[in-house]
């Protein structure tokens, strides 16, 4: 009987006329063609045996199969607040639907709107029609939860679900990672920690606080709210100046902003009052990401999986269509911390 020759990806590049490097981008999800090619080629490999029984296997246990039956149309919804999020997300949703030959777009929902309206409104831009909706982080105002929430199809919320919700989500985990940068700073020696960031206007706000009281607690300090900046937000001028005096009467060895969008505010004004950063006070920041052409020094911080969740959303979206009875899932995803040029420990720092 004679021996079945492995097939390998030159095997199926050979039988295909294309490149060895091309079948390996399909088979891997990564961009670079067509959709049409990708599911030739993805139908070869299952055909000529490529695929291991463990991986076919695993596919047919979540019920996802190797290649798209049917190509399918996802929406990701959001308001204005979340779109500093949008590229790395859809960067994971694209990165897990190219496999699958799925389809997502973006649909960007009015702030100002009547509550009444937001059914309607929904459905006259086709909502219903998707395959499934992917609800952004930071969505406002909090009134547009309820009629996506209530949406007859499968639904992947970005962000921590509100107590009882019936909504499958995925999301980056704030908590851990603001306990994290505690714990950090504690380990090089601060105690004197302020915490800089808004606790009201959305659940992953609140969140953050509570662990870091959490996390103070926990190793043996005080919180005393007054010494910390967590109103929601009135005008920035008059924000600053108030954070201003917090840090001249209370002097920190060290703060955590929780917030992306405020970390710049905080290194300005510390420029401003003449603080050094780290000799003077070491800074941990929550940044969505560091760019290469930012003019931010390089943070210390808790490396958000933004790109991450959009993967896993997708993937969960797959399974979610494939099990519509099974029980809602809520998936946090584990940030590490990532040590930069904005701390030091504080035995080190002059008096």
């Amino acid at each position: 009987m004679p021996v079945r020759k492995k097939v390998t990806l030159k095997t199926i590049a050979n039988e295909l006329g294309l490149t060895i490097q091309t079948v390996s981008k399909a088979l891997k999800g990564k961009p670079g063609m067509s959709e049409a090619t990708r599911q030739l080629i993805v139908l070869t490999a299952e055909k000529s045996g490529y695929y291991t029984k463990e991986q076919i296997r695993s596919l047919r246990l979540q019920h996802i199969a190797p290649y798209p039956i049917e190509r399918q149309r996802f929406l990701l919804v959001q308001t204005q607040e979340s779109v500093n999020y949008n590229r790395l997300l859809l960067e994971g949703l694209h990165e897990r639907f190219a496999s699958f030959g799925h389809q997502i777009n973006t649909l960007l929902l009015p702030k100002k709107i009547r509550e009444k309206a937001m059914g309607r409104w929904l459905e006259e831009h086709e909502v219903h029609y998707a395959d499934g909706v992917f609800i952004a982080p930071s969505i406002l105002p909090k009134a547009w939860e309820k009629p996506l929430f209530e949406l007859d199809m499968p639904r992947m919320l970005l962000s921590f679900p509100p107590p009882g919700t019936r909504v499958d989500s995925v999301i980056w985990d704030v908590y851990e990672a603001t306990y994290q940068s505690v714990a950090y700073l504690r380990n090089i020696g601060h105690t004197n920690i302020m915490y800089v960031g808004d606790i009201q206007l959305q659940r992953g706000f609140a969140l953050r606080w509570q662990a870091f009281c959490q996390a103070m607690n926990e190793y043996g300090g005080a919180i005393d709210p007054a010494l910390h900046s967590t109103h929601h937000r009135r005008p920035e001028a008059e924000w600053l100046d108030e954070l201003e005096g917090q840090l001249k009467r209370h002097k920190p060895s060290a703060i955590i902003c929780g917030i992306d969008g405020e970390v710049p505010l905080i290194i300005r004004l510390c420029t401003q009052l003449g603080l050094r950063v780290p000799e003077d006070v070491s800074l941990i920041g929550f940044l969505n990401e560091q760019r290469e052409d930012s003019t931010l020094p390089v943070f210390t911080r808790p490396l958000l999986p933004i790109r991450e969740t959009g993967y896993r959303a997708a993937d969960r979206m797959l399974w979610r269509i494939a099990n519509p009875t099974l029980p809602y899932e809520h998936i946090r995803i584990q940030c590490e911390m990532f040590v930069g040029s904005t701390t030091r420990p504080h035995d080190e720092c002059p008096d």
